[in-house]
C-alpha cells in the first residue's frame, strides 16, 4: 500500500511516500530562513512558498525511491494555517483526479500522536501498539493530553487555555531578542547554567484539578520582569534556561497529574518541543517513578512538519475505508480538534 501524502499546514512544504508504517522517502522544505526575519511565520509569505515548492517536494518524493505506482493520496486537512493548508489541498485534490486515486484526509494532530510509531524504509524501529497510551502533542501551536485508546480513537482530556509551549518559548527568546524559531537557541543557552531555574517564574494552572494548561500568564510575567529589570538581559543565559524550565516544569506536572487520574504511565509525546534533550530526560524520569514508559519520535519527525506522520495514520484510515466521500468538497479546516 504506497501512500503519497502531503503537509503545508505551517511552514513546511512536505511529501512522503509510506507504506504502512515504512517511511520510504520524505521531503520537507523549511521556510524558517524567509520567516526569521519577521520573527514569526507571515501567512502570505508562507502561501507563496508553498505554491513555489509543492510540486518539487512531491518529485523528489517519488524520485528518491523511485515510486512510479501509487495506490492513495493524503493530505492533512487541518489544524493550521489557512492559507497553507489550502496549497497542499489543492494539490491533492488536483492529484487524485488527475490519476483517478483515492483521498484521504487526516488530521494534523493525529500525525504527532502517531509520529513515535513511524519506522524507516527497513521497518526499525519495532515497537508494538499497547494500547492505551496517555499522549501528550507538545507544539508551537498545539499543548494537549489525548488518551490514545486504540487505532483512530482519541480522547482530548487537557488542552491549552490560550498559548501553547512552543509559542510561549518562541516569545520568550524574541523579549530576549534571540530571534525565530526560539525554543532551540533557548535549549542551547540554558545547556551553560548550573542553577536552571535562577529566577523560578509562575508555574501557570498547577493549582487546577482538571489537564488544561495556559501559558499566557507567564509571558506576560516574563515581559513585565524584563521591563522591570532592564538590566537582567545580560544574564541572557540565566533567563532563557529559568523560562525554560518554568515551561517544562508545568509540562511535567500537569502530566504527573495525568497519569494519577488515568492511571495510564504509557505516555507518546510528540511536537516540535520534545527535540528538546533536557525535556526528554524530565519525561524519562517522571516514567521511571511511575514504572511506566515514554515513547519519542525520532528526530527527523521532530524538526518540522512532516508529511511522514501524516502517511502513517493514512495507512490506518485505508485499512478502514475511511476516504474523502467528495474530493470537490473537500476543503481545510485551520481549527480543527480530534
Amino acid at each position: 500500500m504506497k501512500i503519497l501524502a502531503i503537509d503545508t499546514s505551517c511552514d513546511e512544504t512536505a511529501a512522503a511516500i509510506t507504506d504502512g508504517r515504512r517511511v520510504l522517502s520524505n521531503v520537507i522544505y523549511s521556510q524558517v530562513l524567509l520567516h526569521k526575519k519577521w520573527g514569526g511565520v507571515v501567512p502570505s509569505i508562507a502561501k507563496r512558498a508553498h505554491e513555489e515548492k509543492i510540486e518539487f517536494v512531491i518529485a523528489e518524493a517519488l524520485k528518491k525511491h523511485k515510486i512510479t505506482e501509487i495506490d492513495y493520496i493524503v493530505v492533512t486537512q487541518g489544524p493550521g494555517l489557512a492559507v497553507a493548508l489550502e496549497v497542499g489541498i489543492k494539490k491533492a485534490k488536483e492529484l487524485a483526479i488527475k490519476y483517478q486515486k483515492k483521498l484521504i484526509s487526516v488530521n494534523h494532530l493525529e500525525g504527532h500522536i502517531y509520529s513515535a510509531f513511524v519506522q524507516n524504509s527497513q521497518g526499525n524501529p519495532k515497537r508494538n501498539f499497547k494500547f492505551p497510551y496517555l499522549s501528550l502533542i507538545i507544539s508551537g501551536g498545539h499543548t494537549e493530553f489525548v488518551i490514545f485508546k486504540n487505532h483512530l480513537e482519541y480522547q482530548i482530556i487537557g488542552e491549552t487555555l490560550d498559548d501553547a509551549a512552543g509559542e510561549a518559548l518562541d516569545k520568550a527568546a524574541k523579549l530576549l531578542g534571540l530571534g525565530y524559531p526560539g525554543g532551540p537557541v533557548l535549549e542551547r543557552l540554558a545547556k551553560e547554567v548550573e542553577n536552571k531555574d535562577f529566577h523560578n517564574f509562575p508555574r501557570p494552572m498547577l493549582k487546577s484539578n482538571d489537564l488544561n494548561f495556559s501559558f499566557s500568564g507567564l509571558k506576560t510575567s516574563f515581559y513585565y520582569f524584563l521591563k522591570k529589570n532592564p538590566n537582567q538581559t545580560s544574564e541572557v543565559k540565566l533567563l532563557a534556561s529559568s523560562f525554560q524550565e518554568a515551561v517544562f516544569d508545568t509540562l511535567i506536572k500537569k502530566t504527573e497529574k495525568a497519569i494519577k487520574q488515568t492511571g495510564i504511565n504509557r505516555l507518546v509525546v510528540g511536537g516540535g518541543v520534545i527535540a528538546n534533550l533536557h525535556l526528554r530526560q524530565l519525561f524519562r524520569k517522571l516514567v521511571g517513578k511511575h514504572h511506566g514508559e515514554v515513547l519519542f519520535p525520532s528526530y527527523k519527525y521532530l524538526t518540522g512538519d512532516n508529511a511522514a506522520m501524516i502517511g502513517v495514520v493514512a495507512g490506518f484510515k485505508a485499512e478502514k475505508d475511511l476516504f474523502v466521500k467528495n474530493i470537490d468538497e473537500l476543503d481545510r479546516i485551520p481549527r480543527w480538534s480530534l
